[in-house]
């Protein structure tokens, strides 16, 4: 575990939307951490510094919980749809050497054939992964790709340790042609004309 992942975080009893929001204006972040049979634990973490870690998918959370350790995984952020602000965070207590099942951005590199373009039909893929080993993303290649190719989960090449939970079949990225933009009829019938009163004015 990294220095940035570790987190103080303050135990709270209050609850509420009243209580959440004076906590956000203090700048920190309400969450619950549940799993292992556990009771949920209601916490407070620093707003800028958690803002800063889950900018990555699946992030992990080493918290400092009263001069106890626990290793959480990040399992839902809710943020305000209008501000964006994170009003509320859910952490999955998790144990190192322990999987746990993740979705996992996809990113695309490279260049297909001349002329095609590569559409990506799921942004992620459902993997099970070591906590402590969970990749940030699964990269695809699609270079020199031909029209028609297409990638499934069953090509996605994962970290070692990791193993596939989404339906291999389950397509990733198609390589294909773009349809040519349909020219407006009228607006050809129109140039068409025009083409001919010029001819004939020049004659």
């Amino acid at each position: 575990m990294s220095e940035d992942t570790k987190v103080h975080a303050e135990l709270r009893e209050s609850f509420g939307k009243g209580f959440a929001r004076r906590l956000r204006a203090a700048g920190k972040i309400p969450a619950v951490i549940y799993g292992h049979g556990t009771e949920p634990v209601h916490v407070a973490l620093p707003g800028h510094q958690v803002s800063l870690i889950i900018r990555r998918a699946n992030a992990l959370l080493e918290l400092d919980i009263e001069g106890t350790s626990q290793l959480t995984l990040v399992k839902d952020v809710q943020k305000d749809p209008v501000h964006q602000i994170i009003e509320h965070i859910d952490l999955l207590v998790v144990k190192k050497g322990e999987k746990v099942a993740i979705d996992v951005p996809i990113v695309v590199t490279g260049e297909s054939a001349p002329g095609t373009i590569a559409n990506l039909d799921a942004t992620t893929l459902s993997i099970e992964a070591e906590a402590t080993h969970i990749p940030q993303n699964l990269e695809i290649s699609v270079e020199g790709l031909e029209e028609g190719a297409h990638i499934t989960a069953a090509d996605v090449t994962l970290p070692k340790g990791s193993t596939l939970l989404a339906d291999p079949e389950t397509l990733i990225v198609a390589i294909s042609v773009p349809a040519a933009p349909v020219e407006d009829e009228a607006e050809g019938e129109g140039e068409a004309a025009a083409e001919t009163a010029e001819e004939a004015a020049a004659e």
